[in-house]
């Protein structure tokens, strides 16, 4: 399956998407419709039963460069109902990455401003190119980086959040990496690809539906209360072990043989 617009394109062929935001002439920028066509995406991809990861990357010289200036321009009339619809679009965007059943990989070079660093906060693996500019410049605009914050500030904790929120200042994918931003470093945009190709052979060794249930167990127990958690937990082991993948994996291991999703 290929899907291609002017803001996104879509590629699936076997186990894994690749999601490709597709405005290379405006730095591949944020505005509504690209928060919307990205939402319709990864929800389109939610119903394919044999998908078990997704790669998001940028067509162009950068992953993404944070607004479009004409959106930028256009909400700066806004009314305040009108604004709370906008940024609900965006939530709606991220929260439907960041809550993918599947793992999600982030492929990114060049820049990652703004919302463009929001999506390296949704992602479950970023692979990162040293080199990134990467940033939350609101501020300089009088703004803040308010959808976004939620999901970053779970990433690097409050404590990052606040220098970097405040400062609008611009770090590089080194520091991405020490923050916690980034998961994978690589030295130069030539080795992006090969980092993602390793990534993606690691998942797909894995049960598919083992990966789902860790990625829910995150999400679950980091919407709990400390008192829920532990209940959480239980619940989680035991259904995994009652499940088919957790049965075969446990049973290959106990027969010294792969388990079905190895090849």
């Amino acid at each position: 399956m290929t899907e291609a617009s002017d803001y996104i394109q879509v590629e699936h062929d076997g186990p894994v998407a690749h999601v490709r935001l597709n405005r290379p002439e405006k730095r591949n920028a944020f505005d509504d419709h690209t928060a919307q066509v990205l939402e319709r995406a990864f929800a389109a991809l939610e119903h394919i039963p044999d998908l078990r990861a997704v790669v998001l990357s940028g067509n162009g010289k950068v992953f993404c460069a944070g607004g479009d200036m004409t959106w930028m321009r256009r909400v700066a009339d806004y009314s305040h109902e009108e604004n709370l619809a906008d940024a609900e679009a965006f939530q709606q965007a991220f929260d439907r990455i960041d809550r993918f059943p599947a793992p999600v990989i982030a492929r990114v070079h060049g820049a990652a401003l703004g919302g463009g660093a929001g999506l390296l906060a949704v992602c479950d693996i970023a692979v990162v190119a040293a080199g990134t500019l990467i940033g939350f410049p609101e501020v300089r605009l009088g703004l803040v980086p308010g959808v976004i914050s939620p999901y970053v500030i779970r990433k690097i904790g409050a404590g990052h959040a606040r220098h970097l929120f405040l400062t609008g200042e611009r770090f590089d994918g080194r520091r991405a990496y020490e923050l916690g931003l980034a998961h994978l470093l690589v030295d130069d945009e030539s080795e992006l690809d090969d980092a993602v190709r390793g990534v993606l052979d690691r998942l797909l060794k894995v049960s598919p539906e083992g990966a789902r249930r860790a990625k829910q167990l995150v999400h679950d127990l980091d919407d709990a209360t400390e008192a829920e958690r532990l209940g959480i937990a239980r619940q989680s082991i035991a259904e995994a072990r009652g499940s088919d993948d957790g049965k075969e994996g446990t049973q290959a291991f106990l027969e010294k043989r792969k388990p079905w999703w190895i090849e």
